[in-house]
């Protein structure tokens, strides 16, 4: 299983939306209609309970229930869960998701006010030695990150097989990625990013987008492994429009957008949970102009 976390991490590794119904509950069954539409795209790597599955608003058991439907819907993918909070809870969550038949999980960032370099080795190494058998992604989205603990917990725990580096500097990523050995690099800022982090090092992205347009996210993929950057920057600035709405104003309406993309594909509702909130017409109008652009959605 760890193996074939590794393996998946060189690839789109798409983060799926956790649709709700009319009275607030996991909508399953749009929920499963998102996550054949992805598979059915071609894509094979998924993360559940990730940022674009609003993990945060999650309580255990529906994130549970997420990885379980996810699972039901794509039977031949690597599914790597999303885990966190504090670290029992972390651990319980891997745990579930052990049981539930993924092959890894992904650590997000802790959530804490302070955190000291060693805590957050302690943090990580915690979870990844409770699951032994699983392949374990670590989430950066702190340049306070250092190399030296990266490579204090990839030298205790032999699980730790990647890093979904999202800080927004590709010098960096290219520094950090070239002074830690072992781990799969992947670009955590999705297909916006992704360019600017291949030359880095990374071998993959993580995508919220793909649900959308996974032909699109799969050739972006194809054409930075055969180091077609003309073509590559070509379909970059295709999906750049959506990726800026989804970016602005501190990516407040990242996941609505998708949502918005999905609802207006007639795939799953728009609703989503506080602190998020749906898009206003006017930006719902912007969504569905982009929408036309991207032929094959």
């Amino acid at each position: 299983m760890i193996e074939d976390v590794r393996w998946a991490l060189r690839s789109v590794v798409a983060v799926t939306v956790t649709p709700f119904g009319a009275d607030d509950r996991i909508d399953e069954r749009a929920l499963g209609a998102a996550v054949e539409r992805l598979v059915g795209g071609g894509v094979t790597a998924l993360t559940p309970n990730g940022n674009t599955g609003e993990f945060y608003s999650l309580d255990d058991d529906e994130a549970a229930r997420a990885v379980a439907l996810t699972r039901e819907a794509a039977p031949g993918a690597v599914l790597i869960a999303g885990v966190g909070h504090d670290v029992r809870r972390a651990v319980r969550l891997a745990h579930d998701a052990e049981r539930l038949g993924c092959q890894g999980v992904m650590i997000h960032q802790p959530v804490h006010p302070y955190r000291s370099e060693e805590g957050w080795t302690a943090y990580h190494r915690a979870i990844a030695e409770a699951v032994p058998d699983l392949g374990v992604v670590c989430y950066v989205r702190s340049p306070a990150v250092t190399s030296r603990a990266l490579r204090e917990l990839v030298r205790r725990c032999p699980n730790v097989v990647g890093v979904k580096y999202a800080v927004a500097d590709p010098v960096a990523f290219a520094t950090l990625a070239g002074e830690v050995d072992g781990p799969v690099w992947v670009c955590g800022l999705a297909e916006g990013w992704a360019p600017f982090f291949w030359p880095g090092g990374a071998e993959g992205f993580t995508s919220g987008l793909a649900v959308i347009t996974p032909r699109l996210s799969l050739e972006l993929l194809r054409l930075l492994r055969e180091g077609d950057r003309a073509g590559a920057m070509e379909v970059w600035r295709r999906l750049k429009p959506i990726e800026d709405l989804r970016a602005r104003n501190g990516a407040e309406h990242n996941v609505s957008v998708i949502k918005e993309a999905l609802a207006q594909l007639g795939v799953c509702g728009r609703a989503v949970r506080p602190p998020i909130s749906e898009l206003a017409p006017d930006d719902q109008k912007k969504v569905a102009a982009i929408l036309s652009t991207l032929d094959g959605t």
